[in-house]
């Protein structure tokens, strides 16, 4: 799992990529998984999702959180260590194996320790339209956004997920260290077009049907990283739940289970290239 992992040694040879699935809830995200409706993801992850407490219960502040090295918490007893943190006195989760960096965001340390920092946007949180639509982006020294990208477009996946392989692309031959962000929007609502047929409302279905979508889009994204130079470290969480009339409750940012509890797993994407011998 995840918390076993020295950072602090995988930092120094490979790519970081964290995917952040906005919105997901856990319990959707386990049932399809037991399913066996999301291939992809059981190809890397064949163990599954880890069952977490996310630290905010909508996309701003959540992922807040992220880039301050509070990832989601494991939903178990005890204090689970971190794999990053922004150096703070009196932290009770920074561990031996913690990457800690001097600076107040992880992207910035990232950015420090001589990686690329590459942000790739989904909701309007990363849309760079407003003022508060480009603080999460302003934290990377490349960010990217259209409107494809975003909540609306059916597709958005695809097209995120084409715009990192632009990027890995454009990295092959100076192979610099890699840090990529991708907030993958298609979950969030409104994402009552990927149910079928196609209803009027999003419902848990259509949820299900969102995660569907992603999973199949994951060999673009994931094979592309398999072609690097590199191994890559890949972290993959959502940054809330959402409520579709559970106890009378819709939508998030608020305080329910079914936004509070996320999905969260990490796995080494193996390079498949061999090194050049002379």
């Amino acid at each position: 799992m995840a918390e076993m992992l020295n950072m602090k040694e995988l930092a120094r040879h490979m790519h970081i990529l964290f995917i952040t699935l906005d919105s997901l809830r856990y319990d959707a995200a386990i049932a399809l998984f037991r399913d066996h409706q999301t291939p992809n993801f059981r190809q890397y992850c064949p163990e599954g999702w880890q069952l977490c407490h996310s630290p905010g219960s909508f996309t701003y502040a959540a992922h807040h959180a992220f880039f301050a090295g509070f990832l989601p918490t494991p939903a178990t007893p005890g204090k689970t260590p971190r794999l990053f943190a922004a150096q703070f006195a009196g932290s009770e989760t920074t561990g031996e194996d913690t990457l800690v960096f001097e600076t107040a965001d992880i992207v910035t340390g990232f950015a420090g320790m001589g990686f690329r920092t590459v942000c790739i946007g989904g909701v309007g949180f990363f849309n760079k339209q407003t003022a508060l639509g480009s603080v999460l982006p302003a934290l990377f020294q490349e960010s990217y956004w259209d409107r494809s990208y975003g909540v609306t477009d059916p597709d958005a996946t695809r097209r995120q997920f084409s715009k990192a392989v632009e990027v890995l692309d454009s990295n092959d031959q100076k192979n610099q260290q890699l840090f990529m962000f991708i907030n993958v929007s298609a979950i969030h609502q409104p994402n009552y077009f990927y149910h079928t047929p196609v209803k009027t409302a999003d419902t848990l279905d259509s949820h299900k049907a969102a995660l569907r979508y992603v999973d199949s889009q994951l060999p673009l994204l994931l094979d592309a990283f398999a072609q690097q130079q590199r191994d890559t470290f890949c972290i993959i969480c959502s940054d809330h739940g959402t409520a579709y009339g559970e106890d009378g409750y819709s939508g998030h940012r608020i305080g329910h289970p079914s936004v509070w509890e996320v999905p969260m797993a990490s796995f080494v994407i193996k390079k498949r290239v061999h090194d050049n011998i002379v």
